[in-house]
């Protein structure tokens, strides 16, 4: 068979067995799978595990599981699981077959006890804290258990009785029996099952008993045939015990094999379940999918667009050393998907009124939907004379080189004329009230008049006859930059990740579609929302800081 090129070192591995051979006996078909836990909702870091196991079984025409890896039903629902279906769905993802852990619970069961009847677990009566205690460190071997020689009619009595409900939570476990001695503490007999008194959101009140992660993960994968565990860095050490799990379990060759790449880790962005079900349960953010969560659903919220997420990962690419990236390359790759696809619109968030006092009536203006697209079309803006324009754009005390509006200059307002200012209106605090200017009639965009008025500067403006109040929602990262040792992530927290403003907007946003998403003029990426009233959130600025 012709092999796909490969472009990384996971692809590489696969294609070298691929050549050997490996996988004649199964039809050489490569069956990977996503097994996300059920307990949170996910986040962008899942999207480059997502990607690179979805990349595989599209390269090599394999197969996928999306896997609920749910062994532990004090902290799973089907409110996740539905998330983590409706997540893969959005970004495009494809998988054959739904399954999960739970699915297996009988037949892991029936492994545990075939570890028993080999010698290779027992049933231990050390607490938690004593098993932490007695585990050593990485320099000194751990403790053996009072209880490791148990017998194996012992050990099957007792793990059946556990099963049976006959104790209570914490006062027995199953241990795998490996090496107390091993200098990876992982294979420092591990625990298999816990009692755990705990009603699952599948399997209801049947067990009492659940497996633990390290147990079930690699026994699962070998149950459906899966060629390649792929799975992030933080795993490497634990694959000793992965491969020792399926091989004690009695599984032919060939057996799942695991490979590890490099997490996802993006600057001021908190990458942890935990610490994100912590500030939705704390009220920091109004839910998993606030805009400023970097969880799919509020990633989706904020109005990026899936492609986006993908390429990003693409350029990120695959690899095994940890790194950070910084988060101007995820909106460099925002802001490419929209700039080429959004339509352009204005609105003004901190409005200043300017009267063009040699103008009289109304009309329609041109305005160009998206000018990078070939034949994007235009549609009407109304005109009357009288504008809101940003009191950013306008200045008392000009710096040098200042190309918007001051007195006696010019600035042309987007679409429409060029225009002079020649007065200013205070109000008592001395801030400008109204700016009253003159238009020169010939300078409307898109006339074939020359005229000799020129301006340096173009500014976005909102009709005040037409113009519509507005919401603007602008947003920062959640973490502030700054990380020390032993610092607590609350300490991190930015408490000024949102900002809101009130100001003007076109009545053509009003009229949108909610969830489309605009480049306003000069100000950023916004999606139209209905909240209250006309809201337009920030999905990423206009400024690129990401050196392509």
């Amino acid at each position: 068979m012709k092999l796909p090129e490969a472009t990384n070192f996971i692809e590489q591995i696969i294609n070298e067995e691929l050549e050997a051979g490996k996988f004649e006996s199964t039809g050489n078909e490569i069956h990977v799978r996503f097994p996300p836990e059920p307990n949170g909702y996910l986040h962008i870091g899942h999207v480059k595990a997502m990607c690179i196991n979805f990349g595989v079984k599209e390269k090599y025409r394999g197969t996928l599981n999306l896997r609920m890896d749910d062994t532990n039903p004090a902290k799973e629902d089907y409110e996740y699981v539905n998330s983590i279906v409706d997540a893969v769905k959005w970004l495009g993802f494809e998988y054959d077959k739904l399954v999960f852990a739970s699915d297996y619970y009988d037949r892991l069961y029936e492994i545990a006890e075939k570890y028993i009847l080999d010698g290779n677990a027992y049933v231990c009566d050390l607490s938690a804290e004593e098993i932490t205690a007695t585990r050593g460190t990485l320099t000194e071997a751990g403790t053996l258990s009072p209880y490791r020689d148990r017998s194996v009619e012992e050990n099957l009595k007792l793990f059946r009785e556990m099963k049976a409900g006959k104790y209570p939570d914490g006062a027995k476990v199953l241990r795998a029996k490996i090496d107390m001695a091993s200098p990876n503490l992982n294979m420092r007999d591990p625990v298999i099952y816990r009692i755990a008194h705990v009603s699952h959101y599948r399997t209801g009140d049947k067990w009492c008993i659940y497996p633990m992660y390290d147990f079930a993960h690699p026994v699962s994968d070998a149950i459906e045939g899966i060629t390649h565990s792929l799975c992030s860095l933080e795993f490497e050490n634990h694959r000793p015990l992965y491969n020792w799990f399926v091989e004690k379990a009695g599984f032919p060759a060939p057996r799942p094999r695991q490979i590890e790449f490099a997490r996802l880790n993006i600057t001021n962005t908190l990458m942890s379940k935990r610490y994100l079900k912590k500030l939705v349960e704390e009220g920091f953010v109004r839910g998993w999918d606030d805009p400023r969560m970097p969880t799919i659903m509020g990633l989706k919220n904020r109005g990026v667009p899936p492609v986006a997420l993908k390429k990003f990962c693409a350029d990120v690419g695959v690899a095994k050393a940890y790194s950070v990236v910084n988060q101007a390359q995820l909106d460099s790759c925002i802001r490419d998907e929209l700039n080429a696809d959004a339509e352009r619109a204005m609105a003004v968030i901190n409005p200043v009124k300017l009267t063009v006092t040699n103008y009289s009536g109304e009309e329609e203006l041109d305005f160009e939907i998206n000018p990078t697209k070939e034949n994007g079309g235009v549609r009407s803006v109304r005109f009357t004379g009288s504008v809101y324009i940003d009191r950013e754009d306008f200045s008392l005390n000009p710096p040098p080189k200042y190309k918007r509006l001051q007195k006696g200059g010019t600035v042309r307002l987007k679409g429409a004329y060029i225009v002079r200012c020649d007065d200013v209106k205070l109000d008592k605090n001395g801030e400008v009230e109204e700016i009253f200017c003159t238009y020169f009639p010939e300078t409307r965009s898109g006339s074939t008049v020359p005229s000799e008025v020129k301006a340096k500067g173009v500014v976005q403006w909102v009709d005040c006859k037409y113009g519509v109040d507005a919401e603007f929602r602008q947003y920062e990262p959640l973490l502030k930059d700054e990380q020390y040792p032993e610092q607590d992530y609350a300490e991190r927290l930015n408490e000024n990740s949102e900002k809101r403003f009130y100001g003007k907007a076109e009545p053509y946003l009003a009229a949108s579609a909610d969830g489309k998403p605009f480049q306003l003029m000069r100000t950023g990426y916004y999606k139209k929302c209905t909240d209250g009233g006309l809201v337009l959130s920030e999905i990423v600025s206009l400024k690129d800081n990401f050196n392509k």
